[in-house]
């Protein structure tokens, strides 16, 4: 969310020009994105012409050129050209915000493991439970002095030591753990279920330098 801007210039009816948040820019208001500022919102060109840094999503390193009539992202960075761009998506809705809610879902679902996991820690939970009771029980009765002090003592450290909290967090932590680097390095997963099953993956094919390199080409002859 940070790569988008928190402010845009719109453009009254009257064609005056002012500096406004980010929030209050509805759907058709028209706004201008002068040369090395971030695109506010997703819309598309009224007027101008100029190249836009597209890398931050699509990874091509080369600007698109954009005239009236084209599509903008937000969060892409205008190159050197002044556009007036129309919004057609705002807030929650554009293409930035939609890739922040792919990865929150990620985070969310869960994985086949887990779900293995959370049968294997239910019936585990409720064996721990019995054996404190027991222990418990035993203590109270035949346990030193003071036996039910003991006892209270000796069945709370079982619960402790022994109830599965590692069991039931340790897939839900891998899996957010896992997405929000992902994401760091631009890299998404739609689910938990393709992260697990990327293990069995022993080649990835791809067939766009773009997305692999730093995007920033250099003459080498």
């Amino acid at each position: 969310l940070q790569l988008a801007p928190s402010t845009a210039r719109r453009i009254a009816p009257d064609d005056t020009e002012e500096d406004v948040d980010l929030a209050a820019i509805v759907v058709g208001d028209r706004v201008r994105v002068r040369p090395g500022e971030k695109v506010p919102v997703d819309g598309v060109v009224a007027s101008g012409r100029s190249a836009i840094d597209e890398s931050m999503l699509t990874g091509e390193p080369i600007p698109a050129d954009k005239a009236p009539g084209d599509t903008v992202i937000g969060g892409t960075v205008n190159t050197t050209g002044s556009l007036v761009v129309q919004a057609s998506q705002v807030g929650s809705d554009t293409v930035l915000s939609r890739v922040v809610e792919m990865v929150a879902a990620a985070q969310r679902s869960r994985a086949p493991m887990q779900r293995l996991a959370d049968k294997v820690a239910g019936v585990f939970v409720l064996a721990v439970i019995g054996i404190a009771l027991v222990t418990f029980v035993v203590w109270g009765l035949v346990g030193p002095a003071p036996s039910w002090g003991h006892a209270i003592v000796n069945a709370v450290s079982v619960l402790i030591i022994a109830c599965p909290c590692a069991l039931g967090l340790a897939t839900p932590m891998s899996v957010m753990v896992g997405s929000g680097l992902g994401a760091r390095h631009g890299v998404l997963f739609k689910d938990a279920a393709a992260m697990e099953k990327l293990r069995e993956v022993g080649v990835l094919i791809v067939d766009k330098t773009g997305t692999l390199t730093v995007g920033r080409p250099s003459v080498s002859q």
